[in-house]
């Protein structure tokens, strides 16, 4: 795998968190109900990754999983997250998915 440059960094720390976990996500869906308190973009996703089930909040690239009380920004952060992956497993996904 070529290595990952920074054109590639700096696309996936900006991406909308909602785009790479909708694309990394078996099943994800939005909560219509959740209202948020602190930043009104903020929304709230149920998702199952790879048998995994997840509830995060999502504001622009940033996310939180509210059930492992941890949190990160970018798309590589989200992958690593999700995926129980290191870094080059992480950016090889994103790739592959077009991200």
């Amino acid at each position: 795998m070529p290595r990952v440059d920074s054109g590639e960094i700096g696309r996936w720390r900006s991406l909308d968190a909602t785009v790479t976990l909708t694309a990394l996500a078996d099943h994800a869906k939005r909560d219509p109900t959740f209202e948020p308190i602190k930043d009104r973009t903020t929304t709230r996703w149920h998702a199952n990754v790879a048998g995994r089930e997840f509830e995060l909040l999502l504001t622009g690239p940033k996310f939180f999983d509210t059930r492992a009380e941890t949190g990160g920004g970018g798309a590589i952060d989200l992958a690593m997250h999700l995926l129980r992956a290191d870094f080059k497993t992480a950016t090889g996904t994103l790739r592959m998915k077009g991200l």
